[in-house]
């Protein structure tokens, strides 16, 4: 196994041990009397192609590694307890491992800033050229690992981040974008800081961990980049959805941000849901996390219309749809794909949809109705004007026309919550 991963790096410590470097440091010596180091790379740089049988091997170097840092116990301690030594820098043992990679890169732009330095009729210029042109021989067998270490680099980078918790370190993983964005909650729709990092393959949803020496971060979901979609939402937060088969976000980005994606969208709107209007064309039930709803625009269980409070009607967000309902319509059980088939809390409808059996009468839900003869946005204050006035979504119904409705908020209604309340029946009365 240490064969396997260090490949031949005790040849390559060797050459540079006993030949190299003795043969440069003596020159340095010497310096005043035989200004030159062409001669010695021109000599020892066929040597360096030893580079490359480390190179090809690095990536089955890091399988390895990852391979017996899970498997054995006393392997990981005795990796983690060299890494903690002062000599090691607390870089990681790939880390370490990825010097060697970038050795001969390192020779090359050294020997191309010591001859643009060096007068083209200096004793050392021809030796000097012929040495790179060796060395860049000897630099083309890796050149494709290279660029692959650099993404390996990035990587372990983000594998630092994530506090060493998160399998990542694979060379089939590509790293294609990071940084902090802003996730609405869906209690209070308040902004929380969280950190996104996009993989060729999922998304990992990461919230800051409480440390006094360097930031890091915990994951909190991931996402499979197969079958996600993002959604634009026209409201005034200029939020979008991202939306995955593990769970849905609500997102904030910077505005520079969202009108490169409103710029893009046209190109790759046969790719996304337009809008989620019609939530049955973008989400099969149970097969893809749902996007819920705010409780805070919710006054009611969407399913019984009850009003809901802080005792004995709490809120509840059912796994399947994403609807805000009370416990009593939130009592049934059923598995969900998406959720690798473990049982959730859902809803009276998505129970039915699900399961296929019907619960009992008591908890059907009775829709609110659509279509209004007029619907705007008021302020209401209740008897006694203890809250004082609260804003809300008022709606007269085509076929209750004396009948005044009241909404947490107009998005409410258009996603089948029942009325907050049936505020009084209207007498018939001039101008109305």
């Amino acid at each position: 196994v240490v064969q396997g991963i260090f490949s031949n790096i005790c040849s390559i410590y060797c050459f540079h041990q006993q030949f190299l470097l003795p043969a440069l440091q003596k020159r340095m010596e010497e310096w005043d009397s035989s200004p030159r180091i062409g001669d010695i790379l021109q000599k020892l740089a066929p040597f360096l192609k030893m580079y490359g049988e480390y190179v090809k091997n690095f990536d089955r170097a890091m399988e390895l590694v990852n391979i017996w840092m899970e498997r054995s116990a006393p392997f990981k301690a005795i990796v983690q307890e060299i890494q903690r030594e002062e000599r090691c820098g607390n870089l990681t043992l790939q880390h370490h491992m990825l010097e060697p990679v970038q050795r001969i890169p390192r020779y090359e732009l050294l020997l191309k800033d010591y001859l643009h330095r060096l007068p083209e009729d200096a004793p050392d210029h021809r030796d000097a050229q012929k040495s790179l042109e060796l060395i860049a021989t000897a630099a083309e067998h890796s050149n494709a690992a290279i660029r692959k270490m650099e993404r390996m680099r990035k990587l372990l980078k983000v594998y630092e981040l994530l506090g060493g918790e998160e399998d990542i370190v694979n060379p089939t993983n590509e790293l294609i974008k990071e940084g902090h964005i802003l996730k609405l909650s869906n209690k209070n729709g308040t902004t929380q800081d969280r950190y996104l990092i996009l993989f060729n393959d999922r998304l990992l949803y990461c919230v800051p961990k409480l440390r006094l020496i360097g930031q890091k971060y915990s994951v909190r979901a991931r996402i499979d980049v197969d079958g996600m979609e993002t959604v634009s939402v026209a409201v005034p937060s200029r939020t979008f959805l991202v939306s995955g088969k593990q769970r849905s976000l609500e997102l904030q980005a910077i505005q520079a941000t969202i009108q490169r994606h409103e710029q893009s969208m046209e190109s790759f709107r046969h790719l996304t849901c337009t809008l989620r209007d019609d939530e049955s064309t973008c989400m099969e039930l149970g097969k893809r996390a749902p996007t819920p709803i705010r409780e805070k625009e919710v006054t009611l269980c969407m399913k019984c219309q009850e009003p809901f409070n802080s005792i004995t009607k709490r809120r509840h967000h059912c796994k399947a749809c994403g609807h805000v309902v009370c416990g009593k319509c939130s009592e049934f059980r059923a598995r969900l794909s998406y959720d690798n088939n473990r049982t959730n809390r859902v809803c009276v409808d998505c129970y039915v949809t699900l399961v296929g059996a019907s619960p009992s009468p008591g908890k059907q839900a009775s829709l609110a109705a659509e279509n209004s003869v007029i619907c705007s946005f008021l302020h209401h204050m209740e008897k006694g004007g203890g809250r004082g006035w609260q804003k809300a979504w008022f709606v007269i119904p085509e076929n209750e026309p004396l009948v005044l409705y009241v909404y947490g908020a107009p998005q409410v209604s258009r996603r089948h919550l029942g009325p907050y309340r049936r505020l009084r029946v209207l007498q018939p009365a001039q101008g109305f």
